[in-house]
């Protein structure tokens, strides 16, 4: 009886980047083999379809070998099974902590639990995301966020150094952390017209600004959890609504610096109080777990919504949010200054990423 075997001997671990990400994508070896036919590789390297079905078997199973490597990318470094270059070791870890948007966007600010991982099936039927690929995702998202949400010291280069992720993506992943702790709300019907990238550098401002770690680096937690103290704080701005000569006083200034330098001159007059008090009390609610849950859908209902029903462009918002925020430092009787500004840096920076003309 004769036996046909398919035998390769080698040193460096032969790795395709098209047949890398068709694994990470959840594709079969058999929907693999589809597609790289009908780019052409067979005639590129005049091979047959069996050789074109056992290099394709042959690199996923070598894939599946290094994946529990993947899982601490630093031990890919340290390994002999594969002789894999530095370069090529850098790309797989990339790739396999890459992340679709559409996928993250449906579990930002979820728990990252058994209970989430139930609606992948859903989720991958909503996106067209393979259900192998969203596991790999979620499991990724789970993975760093265990790693680093006991670590001290800063979020982005925990995740760096443990991961060796590229700057911009150990970025996305500390958003993605920070959202999971604070379990911001993300998922309602108003806030799907913002993207990850509009949450995600919405979660840097607040990590650099409103983050214990933000005043003092050496702390417990520091990047994960924002500082109670500066939320408690954060009560004292009430003076600027509560106070009916400030507020007057505030609208004055802002006005007389706005005069003729916008078309929506008229309706910023008239809604000042009521989006100076939006901006105070959503300021003031933070000491609140279920209010910053909800800082979002408080910036697009209470503010968002109403300037764009009165047509202002992003530059009108721009212009409105600084002469509003500048004027309250030169009140005589306005003694947070610190406060405001720790505050309202971070929610003009934010509402201008999320205000989309």
């Amino acid at each position: 009886m004769s036996v046909e075997l398919d035998v390769f001997v080698g040193n460096t671990t032969i790795m395709d980047e098209e047949v890398y990400q068709f694994w990470l994508d959840g594709y079969t070896v058999n929907d693999a083999v589809k597609v790289r036919m009908e780019g052409g590789v067979l005639e590129e390297y005049e091979a047959s379809t069996d050789v074109l079905l056992s290099d394709t078997m042959d690199q996923f199973r070598t894939f599946q070998m290094c994946e529990r490597l993947l899982h601490t990318p630093a031990k890919l470094a340290n390994q002999l099974l594969f002789q894999i270059p530095p370069h090529r070791q850098t790309m797989l870890i990339e790739r396999y902590y890459a992340f679709d948007n559409a996928f993250v966007r449906e579990v930002l600010g979820k728990k990252l639990s058994k209970g989430t991982k139930k609606d992948l099936d859903d989720i991958s039927a909503k996106t067209g995301i393979t259900l192998k690929s969203c596991r790999r995702q979620f499991d990724n998202f789970k993975r760093v966020f265990k790693v680093v949400e006991e670590l001290k010291g800063p979020l982005v280069e925990n995740i760096q150094q443990h991961f060796l992720l590229s700057d911009k993506l150990a970025r996305d992943y500390a958003a993605i952390v920070f959202f999971a702790n604070n379990r911001f709300e993300t998922g309602k019907r108003k806030l799907q017209f913002l993207s990850f990238q509009d949450f995600a550098f919405c979660a840097g401002q607040l990590i650099s600004n409103w983050t214990v770690g933000a005043v003092d680096n050496m702390v417990e937690d520091m990047d994960v959890d924002l500082d109670k103290e500066f939320l408690q704080d954060l009560k004292d701005l009430k003076i600027l609504i509560n106070d009916k000569d400030l507020l007057d006083q505030h609208k004055s200034l802002v006005c007389t610096a706005l005069r003729g330098k916008t078309k929506v001159f008229n309706e910023m007059e008239a809604n000042f109080k009521t989006l100076s008090r939006a901006l105070v009390n959503i300021a003031a609610k933070l000491t609140n777990t279920k209010d910053v849950r909800d800082l979002f859908i408080d910036l697009v209902e209470k503010f968002i919504e109403p300037c764009r029903s009165d047509r202002w462009t992003s530059a009108d918002v721009r212009l409105f949010l600084t002469y509003y925020t500048n004027s309250a430092r030169t009140l005589d009787t306005f003694r947070h200054q610190v406060t405001w500004d720790r505050y309202m840096d971070v929610i003009k920076s934010c509402i201008l990423k999320m205000y989309h003309d």
